[in-house]
């Protein structure tokens, strides 16, 4: 299927591994011309490595950016002044108990969670009714909708970008702009790998015994059991993040595996 995104320029955040890489890897196969951000150069420039031979006739560009500081955002606004898909992607997590999440903490996650996605919106989106096309995805969690007792505050982050997001479609109306949020259940990223890693090695078990045990006991829920992978994601990303698209704003789209237990 040609998702007609030739010629579009997309921002990605985070995507130099995980769900953000498969994204950004999709839109440039898809032939749009695509950014990338990580916290360093050289990340950047193994990603785009990775994604060139694959890509199909856009470009593929990097900025380094720490979204937790807003100057960086700032310089990331200056030298990509316009886009037509922007992916808000970028998040930091991390099992906590609720106690010991100090204020600091709290305002990390909301810093890099919420806030990067609202600084980039913020500039983005008139520009974007102005010229009457864009997209705007945050790639949220099924823990916006079910908080994890483990991460709460990370839940509170996920459910403030579905606010944001239906927030900012509302004022959509007529045009042929669509925010939407995109809700992956538990995936196997980077992050998370490293994280069932080093479980099992703390239980001295496999990481596949670990995967068994995870849905078994934290996410029993699960329809189908497993991790989802970052490209099983990423095709729903850049469905909505194409022209196909157009009938479908303001929503939260479930690519969680059935973790969610419900019919809507």
């Amino acid at each position: 299927m040609d998702l007609q995104l030739k010629g579009k320029t997309a921002l990605v955040t985070g995507s130099t591994a995980g769900i953000g890489f498969a994204i950004a890897k999709l839109l440039a196969k898809e032939g749009a011309n695509v950014i990338l951000t990580g916290r360093s150069q050289a990340r950047i420039d193994e990603a785009i490595r990775q994604i060139q031979p694959e890509a199909g006739g856009g470009t593929l560009t990097g900025v380094v950016v720490d979204f937790g500081r807003a100057d960086m955002i700032q310089q990331l606004l200056e030298q990509i002044p316009d886009v037509d898909i922007l992916v808000n992607n970028v998040g930091i997590f991390g099992p906590k108990e609720f106690e010991q999440i100090t204020d600091d903490v709290w305002l990390s996650f909301f810093e890099v969670n919420v806030l990067s996605g609202v600084r980039l919106s913020r500039v983005y989106f008139p520009k974007m009714l102005k010229k009457n096309w864009g997209r705007i995805l945050f790639i949220s969690s099924e823990s916006a909708l079910q908080i994890p007792e483990e991460m709460i505050h990370y839940g509170t982050t996920k459910t403030a970008q579905l606010a944001v997001a239906r927030g900012l479609a509302e004022l959509t109306k007529g045009t042929n702009v669509t925010v939407n949020s995109v809700l992956p259940g538990p995936t196997k990223s980077e992050g998370v790998g490293t994280f069932v890693k080093e479980l099992a090695d703390k239980q001295g078990i496999t990481e596949a015994q670990m995967e068994e045990q995870f849905f078994r006991e934290m996410r029993p829920t699960s329809l189908i059991h497993r991790f989802a992978s970052p490209d099983e994601v990423a095709q729903m990303v850049a469905f909505l993040a194409s022209p196909l698209s157009s009938a479908t704003n303001g929503a939260a789209i479930r690519v969680d595996g059935g973790v969610v237990k419900a019919a809507v």
